[in-house]
């Protein structure tokens, strides 16, 4: 029985927290049913900052501490797993997620004080990293899934852990270790939707893995089949990114068992599904598993009460139903399921259009088209359900008439948007295609790069071959505005005569444009 403390990092420190773990809520509960005991410390719900944390390290004999996130955590990572080493030096410190996957040999030397890292899908390799300190066995050479150190501290990345088949197996997260009524009900409302903005208390669920798109922008965690791996030129072992794809969802009434559960523990009256999106799990079940997922909502008695025949909004802590919202893809919904998803209460999708430039789209690899992205705003609205459009500008290929073509399908459609740029984080096929640019942009220091990292609404390392960063927060500004005057007028003057490309492409042993599917369970 090993004791085990989470550290939940703080992400978008400019926002109110708003999501609990669902990763750190699901191994802890793994942890439990094996009969270990897990404590949580939520830094970013509580936000109390770092000299909080030598309190929290010597609140009890850890044997673990775990701690995982985005690569946007990594700042807060690094001086967390610093005060850890220092002040609790007898505990395991063991680090996992996204920020460890995409880059694991890079963040093992960034990071020194990391004693194993867990790369890529852990329900399988997190119960047995426990087992093995239960047991003071230390020596992890044969397990799979994991980044370890030899005698000399140096990194040795194993093979891969392949990917579990069936997501039913695993347990409901722990939901009750967060401060869900302190902190997380209490952000829940958001300006969505009308609906969304009364609610009183949401939480998140997962309940699927994978997309089939390739979309360039889009970092791979090795959780959906996509990653491999291989031996680099030096002999190494290193992530390998590929466009191979394992699609997997919890069954529907898995879903609603889950719902019914929150509902009747919690009394929740939202849930928002973190999903990559929702419609490639629609299309890849034949069409089967939203709609079934919509009449089982219905039927179990969770469809809120506006969307009851007759019905209307229930006051503010009466909801009897559970609202919910997800994401959508413009080639990818249907109107008859759309119609059906506002029944059960479906309250917004968020569409990530990025572009309305046929030019853009073409090479993004979303699967879409500018006249698809047009058409889509208003099937979805028709529908009921309120669609939430993402914009970037500062793709590789962007030019003015690319953003000229966006300012004006915003227009047409009435949205107003404060686009984000496009960025290149960790295992996205745009990190390794431009990372020595990157680099070259960061005076050769990659760390700093990826410690400056955020959610995309600030310049970092710029992928564009036609703009700076300069030019691209006048080009925000402008699409924001949805100025053609301002942009015809920049264009008129715009030219540095003799300049090279501000990025350039490159080929990268880390991610290989193939399908090539990773290893998952044989299990049926």
């Amino acid at each position: 029985m090993a004791k085990i403390l989470f550290v939940n990092p703080v992400v978008r420190e400019e926002d109110v927290p708003r999501h609990i773990p669902y990763g750190i809520a699901l191994l802890a509960a793994i942890a439990m049913n094996n009969g270990h005991l897990v404590q949580i410390y939520d830094a970013n719900a509580w936000r109390k900052g770092f000299g909080v944390l030598p309190d929290v390290y010597l609140a009890d004999d850890w044997d673990v501490i775990a701690i995982g996130g985005l690569t946007t955590t990594y700042s807060f990572i690094k001086e967390a797993c610093r005060i850890a080493k220092e002040v609790a030096p007898d505990a395991f410190l063991v680090a996992g997620g996204g920020f460890l996957t995409s880059m694991p040999q890079d963040i093992m030397e960034w990071i020194p004080q990391i004693d194993l890292g867990i790369v890529g899908e852990a329900f399988v390799t997190w119960p047995e990293v426990l087992e093995k300190v239960d047991n003071k066995d230390t020596d992890f050479s044969a397990t799979l899934g994991v980044i370890c150190r030899d005698g000399d501290g140096k990194p040795i990345l194993n093979n891969t852990r392949p990917i579990i088949r069936d997501l039913d197996t695993l347990p409901a997260p722990a939901w009750d270790l967060f401060p869900l009524e302190e902190v997380y009900f209490k952000n829940s409302a958001s300006l969505f939707s009308e609906d969304a903005y009364r609610i009183k208390r949401r939480i998140d669920i997962n309940a699927s893995y994978g997309c089939s798109l390739i979309c360039r922008y889009c970092w791979h965690l090795g959780t959906t089949g996509d990653m491999l791996i291989e031996k680099d030129s030096n002999g190494n072992n290193d992530v390998v990114f590929t466009y191979g794809r394992n699609i997997r969802y919890h069954s529907p009434d898995y879903i609603i068992d889950m719902v019914k559960e929150l509902k009747k523990n919690f009394n929740i009256d939202f849930v928002n599904f973190l999903d990559e999106n929702l419609m490639t799990m629609d299309a890849s079940s034949k069409r089967t598993w939203l709609k079934e997922i919509c009449e089982k909502w219905i039927a179990a008695g969770l469809q809120p009460s506006s969307r009851r025949p007759g019905g209307k909004a229930a006051a503010p802590g009466e909801e009897p139903g559970v609202y919910w919202s997800g994401t959508s893809h413009a080639s990818l919904h249907r109107p008859e399921i759309l119609k059906l998803m506002y029944e059960a209460g479906c309250t917004h999708l968020v569409y990530g259009l990025e572009s309305f430039d046929p030019g853009i789209l073409k090479n993004l690899g979303k699967g879409t088209t500018a006249q698809k992205n047009i058409d889509s705003v208003g099937e979805c609205m028709r529908s009921g359900i309120m669609p939430i459009p993402n914009i970037i500008i500062g793709f590789p290929e962007e030019d003015f008439q690319s953003v000229r073509n966006t300012i004006n399908a915003l227009i047409k459609l009435g949205i107003h948007a404060r686009p984000h740029f496009a960025t290149a984080y960790p295992g996205s096929e745009w990190y390794y295609t431009y990372k020595e640019s990157i680099k070259e942009q960061y005076d050769g220091d990659l760390e700093r790069y990826v410690a400056d990292l955020g959610d995309a609404t600030k310049i970092t390392a710029v992928i564009s071959h036609n703009f700076t960063g300069l030019e691209l927060l006048g080009l925000q500004e402008i699409v924001a505005q949805r100025n053609l005057r301002v942009l015809d007028q920049a264009e008129k003057y715009w030219g540095r005569p003799g300049a090279t490309n501000v990025a350039a492409p490159q080929e990268s042993f880390n991610f290989r444009r193939k399908k090539i599917d990773g290893p998952i369970d044989g299990s049926k």
